[in-house]
């Protein structure tokens, strides 16, 4: 467990001014964010030009708070943040005049916020410029270990069932569940798989759905068994297992 601890801390106490990377696309470009030490915010100044835009990327863990605002000389500057893993879907998509972001990550890994311009300006090879405050704070809420609580072989999570579940936009009826618990007391990850690679993470701190990385609402009530529904508004609806949070 030591040696977790100090690789995430490690990880995020690197965290300070960006370093661009390649990539295969031409209109996109990756920045890493690092933060300065002693500091648990970067703020980062750059330019838009038509179609491209800037990834932003930080490590993060589950429990932590992320906050991320901007302004920029055009209102056609927004920007998305996209969990880990994900290569489009947003787990936030700023609208007309909401230009910022705090709240709690659902899960440990790779967050990335991306800076671009609406299609209209893109497509007129307008430019932008903006500054971009991200910060990270609060302490990650740290997986089991597997000596504690047996993780399913092969993997990171400690248990997994199949659940109701009614995905938007599919036909989907029966979804996989699986839970990274950090800790007894009904707090861990739930990760929620469909078929097309479809994906939910929604994070439970002591028995109550917090966080997820749907962009829509999270709301939930729980059956006569004692086990969640939670719904995003029109986004969908899951039906998971008290024991798959809990644990027993």
């Amino acid at each position: 467990m030591s040696r977790f601890i100090c690789s995430l801390l490690v990880t995020l106490a690197c965290l300070g001014a960006a370093e661009a990377q390649p990539s295969a696309n031409l209109d996109r470009r990756i920045e890493a964010v690092r933060f300065l030490t002693g500091s648990h915010q970067a703020v980062i100044k750059g330019k838009l030009v038509g179609r491209h835009y800037v990834d932003y990327q930080l490590s993060a863990g589950a429990g932590q708070t992320l906050r991320v605002s901007m302004k920029a000389t055009s209102l056609m500057t927004y920007f998305n943040i996209l969990p880990p893993e994900s290569v489009d879907a947003a787990m936030f998509t700023e609208g007309a005049g909401d230009r910022a972001f705090d709240g709690m990550l659902p899960t440990d890994g790779v967050y990335t916020v991306r800076v671009y311009q609406m299609r209209a300006a893109a497509r007129r090879n307008a430019s932008s410029s903006y500054t971009l405050a991200i910060g990270v704070t609060g302490d990650p809420l740290l997986p089991i270990p597997a000596k504690i609580d047996a993780l399913i072989p092969g993997t990171r999570f400690h248990a997994q069932a199949s659940i109701k579940c009614a995905p938007a936009y599919t036909q989907t009826k029966e979804c996989t569940a699986l839970v990274i618990r950090r800790g007894f007391d009904g707090t861990g990850t739930v990760e929620i798989r469909w078929d097309k690679g479809g994906k939910r993470r929604i994070l439970f701190v002591k028995g109550e759905p917090k966080a997820s990385d749907d962009p829509q609402e999270l709301s939930f009530l729980r059956d006569a068994e004692g086990d969640y529904v939670v719904r995003f508004n029109d986004d969908g609806k899951f039906e998971i297992p008290q024991a798959l949070v809990f644990g027993g």
